[in-house]
């Protein structure tokens, strides 16, 4: 049966990508992140070929219709409507090179903080355009894409590797959105370099940990001390969500303390602009014990923006060793027994002693 608009609108995705026919060859392509896209199958010069006829919603059930419609006109004039768009974008464009598609690929990309955007860019001109910049992005195969990523890898930077190879699967991908090619060579790039090990931070037995809130509780340092280290281990956030933290974020009436996806950068503070992770809202829900410490905190720095202020200029944050110094203090080897970070390591490998 024919495809309708209620009917794309309310499809929903599925754990594997699930392929919703209209008619004449198209069909809409719903990946599991909830994506949808418009396909059209075809046969030209005895070959089976796909061609991008849009994203759903910016391209509508009967535009896409039109489109499909549009290209078997072609077809049926021995026209391969693939070739002649991508004829069309180089007379457009100019050579489409991977370099201009990247470039454009991350100017799209406005929600990331210019610390990040920067970041970004430089990896692209370091690693990724002198190898395969110049190069027709239409005629990039997958194997053209590994050079650079196994240039990377020989030299040992395998977490380079790994974030350029998001950064080309991400560009092609634009490439594909943006209807300049049809498939995106990069998915089979997956498993192609060696993975790098992950640090493990080192983290206290759930045994041992009745001794730790002593030596917390018994800590002479800094009062902003104290409850960082305190207060680190109440809601397991991350460093940089705890340092960066604004008074802003609290909400004392309904225990919550929303951490931004980015935050505001202050002047002359690195990274000062991070926010959660995965750059949405995290949500912390505060417990009774967090709430009495934040009104504690609040009573030395609650007329300031920064919650954790550093102590020789309160517009400046404590530093990131602040945490570990303070269990170093404590009679804790922070490389080998635990440190800040591994307070998140604490809260997802313990199992509580059963009653």
């Amino acid at each position: 049966m024919a495809l309708t608009e209620v009917k794309v609108r309310n499809a929903k995705p599925a754990e594997k990508p699930v392929k919703l026919t209209d008619g004449s060859g198209m069909h809409l392509l719903i990946q599991p992140s909830g994506s949808k896209y418009w396909r059209l199958q075809y046969r030209f010069g005895g070959k089976q070929k796909m061609l991008a006829l849009g994203v759903y919603p910016e391209i509508s059930l009967a535009t896409a219709r039109l489109r499909r419609d549009e290209a078997r006109k072609l077809i049926a004039n021995n026209i391969d409507p693939g070739e002649k768009r991508k004829s069309e974008k180089i007379e457009e464009k100019g050579l489409l090179t991977f370099e201009t598609v990247a470039r454009d690929w991350h100017s799209s990309n406005r929600a990331w903080s210019d610390s990040h955007r920067t970041t970004v860019l430089n990896s692209l001109i370091t690693h990724l355009f002198p190898v395969i910049g110049k190069r027709n992005i239409t005629e990039l195969k997958t194997r053209d894409l590994l050079l650079p990523l196994k240039n990377a890898e020989k030299s040992g930077h395998l977490e380079v590797a790994s974030r350029l190879q998001q950064r080309i699967t991400a560009i092609m991908r634009y490439a594909v959105h943006n209807a300049l090619i049809d498939q995106n060579p990069a998915y089979d790039l997956s498993g192609a370099v060696t993975t790098p090990k992950s640090t493990h931070r080192p983290a206290l037995p759930f045994e041992q940990l009745p001794e730790l809130l002593r030596r917390i509780e018994a800590y002479k340092g800094k009062g902003i001390t104290q409850i960082a280290v305190q207060l680190t281990l109440l809601t397991f956030i991350r460093s940089s969500e705890l340092r960066f933290a604004r008074w802003s974020e609290v909400n004392f009436e309904n225990s919550l303390w929303t951490i931004p996806g980015e935050r505001q950068e202050l002047d002359g503070v690195k990274y000062s602009g991070r926010g959660s992770k995965m750059k949405n809202p995290h949500l912390v829900p505060l417990s009774k014990q967090a709430k009495t410490l934040l009104e504690k905190l609040h009573s030395i720095s609650g007329d300031k923006e920064l919650m954790f202020i550093g102590f020789s200029r309160d517009d400046k944050p404590i530093s990131e060793n602040t945490v570990n110094k303070a269990l170093r203090t404590m009679g804790y080897d922070t490389k080998k027994e635990v440190c800040g970070h591994g307070f998140r390591t604490m809260a997802c490998s313990v199992t509580c002693p059963q009653d």
